[in-house]
Protein backbone atom coordinates (compact mmCIF):
# COMPACT_ATOMS: atom_id res chain seq x y z
CA UNK A 1 0.00 0.00 0.00
CA UNK A 2 1.52 3.26 -0.69
CA UNK A 3 2.37 4.87 2.36
CA UNK A 4 3.16 8.57 3.75
CA UNK A 5 6.35 8.87 1.71
CA UNK A 6 4.34 7.44 -1.63
CA UNK A 7 1.37 9.89 -1.45
CA UNK A 8 3.80 13.13 -0.88
CA UNK A 9 5.97 12.33 -3.72
CA UNK A 10 2.59 11.75 -5.66
CA UNK A 11 1.99 15.48 -3.88
CA UNK A 12 4.41 17.18 -5.26
CA UNK A 13 4.78 16.19 -8.58
CA UNK A 14 1.50 17.00 -9.25
CA UNK A 15 1.88 20.00 -7.36
CA UNK A 16 5.02 21.08 -9.41
CA UNK A 17 3.09 19.89 -12.87
CA UNK A 18 -0.31 21.36 -12.96
CA UNK A 19 -1.02 23.66 -10.17
CA UNK A 20 -2.73 26.74 -11.59
CA UNK A 21 -3.49 25.03 -14.56
CA UNK A 22 -6.82 24.80 -16.09
CA UNK A 23 -8.84 21.19 -15.60
CA UNK A 24 -9.85 20.98 -19.43
CA UNK A 25 -12.28 17.61 -18.57
CA UNK A 26 -12.27 15.14 -16.54
CA UNK A 27 -12.86 11.38 -17.94
CA UNK A 28 -14.27 8.81 -15.35
CA UNK A 29 -14.31 5.15 -16.76
CA UNK A 30 -16.10 3.60 -13.87
CA UNK A 31 -19.03 4.34 -11.76
CA UNK A 32 -17.41 3.51 -8.53
CA UNK A 33 -14.23 2.46 -6.54
CA UNK A 34 -14.46 2.00 -2.99
CA UNK A 35 -17.12 4.47 -2.96
CA UNK A 36 -19.44 5.37 -5.81
CA UNK A 37 -17.74 8.61 -7.76
CA UNK A 38 -19.81 11.08 -7.36
CA UNK A 39 -22.76 11.93 -10.08
CA UNK A 40 -22.13 15.05 -12.29
CA UNK A 41 -18.29 14.98 -10.95
CA UNK A 42 -17.49 15.56 -14.57
CA UNK A 43 -19.20 18.47 -14.86
CA UNK A 44 -18.59 19.69 -11.78
CA UNK A 45 -14.84 20.07 -12.69
CA UNK A 46 -14.77 20.94 -16.28
CA UNK A 47 -13.14 24.33 -16.36
CA UNK A 48 -12.32 24.63 -12.90
CA UNK A 49 -8.87 25.73 -12.25
CA UNK A 50 -6.55 23.64 -9.47
CA UNK A 51 -5.60 26.55 -7.04
CA UNK A 52 -3.31 23.30 -4.44
CA UNK A 53 -2.42 20.04 -3.62
CA UNK A 54 -2.11 18.84 -0.21
CA UNK A 55 -1.82 16.13 1.56
CA UNK A 56 -3.49 14.67 4.79
CA UNK A 57 -2.24 11.28 6.06
CA UNK A 58 -2.69 9.12 2.76
CA UNK A 59 -5.19 11.23 1.71
CA UNK A 60 -4.37 13.68 -1.45
CA UNK A 61 -6.57 17.11 -1.52
CA UNK A 62 -6.83 18.63 -4.81
CA UNK A 63 -8.31 21.64 -4.28
CA UNK A 64 -10.51 23.66 -6.89
CA UNK A 65 -12.26 26.84 -7.35
CA UNK A 66 -15.47 25.70 -5.68
CA UNK A 67 -14.47 22.28 -4.08
CA UNK A 68 -12.17 19.49 -3.24
CA UNK A 69 -11.39 16.04 -4.60
CA UNK A 70 -10.58 13.89 -2.03
CA UNK A 71 -8.37 10.77 -3.47
CA UNK A 72 -7.04 7.78 -1.82
CA UNK A 73 -4.85 5.37 -3.67
CA UNK A 74 -6.33 1.90 -1.89
CA UNK A 75 -3.38 -0.95 -1.75
CA UNK A 76 -2.56 -0.49 -5.30
CA UNK A 77 -3.51 2.61 -7.13
CA UNK A 78 -1.50 5.45 -8.75
CA UNK A 79 -1.45 8.98 -10.31
CA UNK A 80 0.59 9.42 -13.39
CA UNK A 81 1.05 11.71 -15.98
CA UNK A 82 0.07 10.75 -19.60
CA UNK A 83 0.55 12.17 -22.69
CA UNK A 84 -3.10 13.53 -24.19
CA UNK A 85 -4.17 10.97 -26.50
CA UNK A 86 -2.69 7.80 -24.26
CA UNK A 87 -5.32 4.80 -24.25
CA UNK A 88 -6.71 4.20 -21.46
CA UNK A 89 -5.82 0.46 -19.88
CA UNK A 90 -8.10 -1.66 -18.12
CA UNK A 91 -7.90 -0.38 -14.97
CA UNK A 92 -7.42 3.19 -16.16
CA UNK A 93 -10.24 4.38 -14.33
CA UNK A 94 -10.00 8.55 -14.45
CA UNK A 95 -8.39 10.72 -16.53
CA UNK A 96 -7.75 14.52 -15.66
CA UNK A 97 -6.91 16.43 -18.37
CA UNK A 98 -5.14 19.68 -18.25
CA UNK A 99 -4.19 19.90 -22.22
CA UNK A 100 -0.98 19.67 -22.08
CA UNK A 101 -0.77 17.13 -19.57
CA UNK A 102 -2.94 13.98 -18.64
CA UNK A 103 -3.30 12.66 -14.88
CA UNK A 104 -4.48 9.07 -15.20
CA UNK A 105 -5.93 7.39 -11.71
CA UNK A 106 -4.99 3.46 -12.41
CA UNK A 107 -6.24 1.72 -9.41
CA UNK A 108 -6.32 -3.00 -10.48
CA UNK A 109 -8.10 -3.47 -7.38
CA UNK A 110 -10.28 -0.42 -6.99
CA UNK A 111 -9.76 -0.11 -3.25
CA UNK A 112 -8.96 3.58 -3.77
CA UNK A 113 -11.33 6.59 -3.09
CA UNK A 114 -12.27 9.61 -5.24
CA UNK A 115 -14.69 11.98 -3.47
CA UNK A 116 -15.90 15.64 -4.22
CA UNK A 117 -16.44 17.81 -0.94
CA UNK A 118 -17.60 21.22 -0.64
CA UNK A 119 -16.91 23.32 2.90
CA UNK A 120 -13.86 22.15 5.39
CA UNK A 121 -12.57 19.15 3.65
CA UNK A 122 -10.41 18.15 6.91
CA UNK A 123 -14.68 18.22 8.93
CA UNK A 124 -14.62 15.14 6.32
CA UNK A 125 -15.32 11.54 8.32
CA UNK A 126 -12.13 10.35 6.45
CA UNK A 127 -10.06 12.84 7.93
CA UNK A 128 -11.80 14.33 10.98
CA UNK A 129 -10.40 11.48 12.66
CA UNK A 130 -6.60 10.54 11.80
CA UNK A 131 -4.01 11.49 14.19
CA UNK A 132 -0.79 14.11 14.27
CA UNK A 133 1.42 14.30 11.12
CA UNK A 134 4.91 12.78 11.76
CA UNK A 135 6.21 15.12 9.97
CA UNK A 136 4.56 18.39 11.93
CA UNK A 137 6.87 20.23 14.42
CA UNK A 138 4.15 18.98 16.86
CA UNK A 139 5.25 15.28 16.43
CA UNK A 140 7.61 15.42 19.66
CA UNK A 141 9.26 13.06 21.67
CA UNK A 142 6.89 14.60 24.90
CA UNK A 143 4.12 14.71 22.70
CA UNK A 144 4.70 10.97 21.95
CA UNK A 145 5.52 9.45 25.08
CA UNK A 146 1.89 11.40 26.30
CA UNK A 147 0.17 9.64 24.07
CA UNK A 148 1.41 6.89 24.26
CA UNK A 149 1.35 6.77 28.43
CA UNK A 150 -0.64 3.28 29.26
CA UNK A 151 -0.68 1.44 25.71
CA UNK A 152 -0.12 -2.35 26.02
CA UNK A 153 -0.23 -2.91 21.84
CA UNK A 154 3.22 -3.65 20.58
CA UNK A 155 4.77 -0.31 19.08
CA UNK A 156 4.78 -1.71 15.78
CA UNK A 157 1.29 -1.43 15.43
CA UNK A 158 0.79 1.24 17.45
CA UNK A 159 2.83 3.29 15.38
CA UNK A 160 0.46 2.27 12.75
CA UNK A 161 -2.51 3.39 14.40
CA UNK A 162 -3.94 6.03 12.05
CA UNK A 163 -5.76 7.70 14.90
CA UNK A 164 -2.65 8.39 16.44
CA UNK A 165 0.00 9.20 13.76
CA UNK A 166 -1.14 9.20 10.21
CA UNK A 167 0.74 7.85 7.55
CA UNK A 168 3.68 5.66 8.99
CA UNK A 169 3.01 1.88 7.45
CA UNK A 170 4.31 -1.16 7.81
CA UNK A 171 7.57 -0.50 5.74
CA UNK A 172 8.36 2.44 7.59
CA UNK A 173 7.08 1.24 10.91
CA UNK A 174 9.95 -1.42 10.73
CA UNK A 175 12.74 0.69 9.35
CA UNK A 176 12.14 3.67 12.06
CA UNK A 177 12.44 1.22 15.23
CA UNK A 178 15.75 -0.28 13.83
CA UNK A 179 16.71 3.16 12.80
CA UNK A 180 16.12 3.60 16.76
CA UNK A 181 16.96 0.53 17.55
CA UNK A 182 13.74 -0.32 19.29
CA UNK A 183 12.02 -4.38 19.49
CA UNK A 184 9.01 -3.88 17.67
CA UNK A 185 7.45 -5.93 19.98
CA UNK A 186 8.10 -3.98 23.36
CA UNK A 187 4.40 -2.53 24.42
CA UNK A 188 4.36 1.11 23.69
CA UNK A 189 3.58 2.58 27.24
CA UNK A 190 6.73 0.91 28.15
CA UNK A 191 9.06 3.00 26.37
CA UNK A 192 10.91 5.74 28.33
CA UNK A 193 11.94 9.42 27.54
CA UNK A 194 15.25 8.15 26.32
CA UNK A 195 14.25 5.54 23.51
CA UNK A 196 11.43 8.04 22.60
CA UNK A 197 14.30 10.92 21.74
CA UNK A 198 15.72 8.51 19.66
CA UNK A 199 12.16 7.21 17.89
CA UNK A 200 10.75 10.44 16.80
CA UNK A 201 14.11 11.86 14.68
CA UNK A 202 14.10 8.15 13.13
CA UNK A 203 10.30 8.29 12.10
CA UNK A 204 11.07 11.92 10.45
CA UNK A 205 14.32 10.96 9.01
CA UNK A 206 12.98 7.55 7.88
CA UNK A 207 10.12 9.48 5.89
CA UNK A 208 12.19 12.47 4.65
CA UNK A 209 14.51 9.76 3.42
CA UNK A 210 12.10 7.78 1.36
CA UNK A 211 10.59 11.09 0.08
CA UNK A 212 13.88 12.01 -1.08
CA UNK A 213 14.18 8.59 -3.07
CA UNK A 214 11.09 8.86 -4.13
CA UNK A 215 9.17 6.40 -2.36
CA UNK A 216 9.74 2.41 -2.09
CA UNK A 217 8.44 0.66 -5.21
CA UNK A 218 6.25 -2.43 -3.98
CA UNK A 219 4.30 -4.01 -6.33
CA UNK A 220 2.21 -1.57 -8.42
CA UNK A 221 3.19 1.70 -7.10
CA UNK A 222 4.34 4.02 -9.13
CA UNK A 223 4.32 8.13 -8.27
CA UNK A 224 3.45 10.55 -11.37
CA UNK A 225 7.29 10.62 -12.18
CA UNK A 226 8.18 7.41 -12.03
CA UNK A 227 9.36 4.79 -9.55
CA UNK A 228 11.00 5.34 -6.31
CA UNK A 229 14.06 3.14 -5.10
CA UNK A 230 13.84 3.70 -1.63
CA UNK A 231 13.41 -0.07 -1.57
CA UNK A 232 17.11 -0.82 -2.29
CA UNK A 233 18.06 1.14 1.05
CA UNK A 234 15.34 -1.10 3.32
CA UNK A 235 17.49 -2.03 6.24
CA UNK A 236 15.34 -4.54 7.70
CA UNK A 237 12.29 -4.75 5.42
CA UNK A 238 11.82 -7.59 3.13
CA UNK A 239 14.72 -8.98 4.66
CA UNK A 240 14.66 -12.33 6.57
CA UNK A 241 17.03 -14.41 7.00
CA UNK A 242 19.75 -11.50 5.44
CA UNK A 243 22.64 -10.43 7.60
CA UNK A 244 21.91 -7.45 9.39
CA UNK A 245 23.48 -4.67 7.94
CA UNK A 246 25.09 -3.24 11.41
CA UNK A 247 26.28 -6.90 13.44
CA UNK A 248 25.55 -9.65 11.04
CA UNK A 249 22.71 -11.43 13.30
CA UNK A 250 19.82 -12.92 10.18
CA UNK A 251 17.06 -10.51 10.21
CA UNK A 252 13.72 -12.16 11.90
CA UNK A 253 10.49 -12.17 10.13
CA UNK A 254 7.17 -12.33 12.72
CA UNK A 255 3.32 -11.42 12.71
CA UNK A 256 1.93 -8.20 14.18
CA UNK A 257 -1.68 -7.38 13.80
CA UNK A 258 -2.02 -9.20 10.25
CA UNK A 259 1.62 -7.48 8.98
CA UNK A 260 4.79 -8.76 8.73
CA UNK A 261 7.03 -7.38 11.12
CA UNK A 262 10.56 -7.16 10.22
CA UNK A 263 13.50 -6.77 12.72
CA UNK A 264 17.18 -7.50 14.62
CA UNK A 265 16.84 -9.00 17.37
CA UNK A 266 20.42 -8.22 18.41
CA UNK A 267 20.06 -4.72 17.16
CA UNK A 268 16.76 -3.85 18.59
CA UNK A 269 15.61 -4.10 22.19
Amino acid sequence: MPELPEVEVTRRGIDRAVTGGRLKRAILRTPTLRYPLPRGLARQLAGRTLAAVKRRGKYLLLDFETGHLLIHLGMSGSLRFVAPGTPAGRHDHVDLDFGAQVLRLTDPRRFGALLWLTGDPLAHPLLAGLGIEPLAHDFTPAWLQAALHGKRTPIKPALMDAGLVVGIGNIYASESLFAAGIDPRTAAGRIGPVRLARLVPAIRATLQAAIRAGGSTLRDFCGPEGMGDFQVHHRVYGRTGAPCLVCGTPIRQIRQGQRSTFFCPRCQK
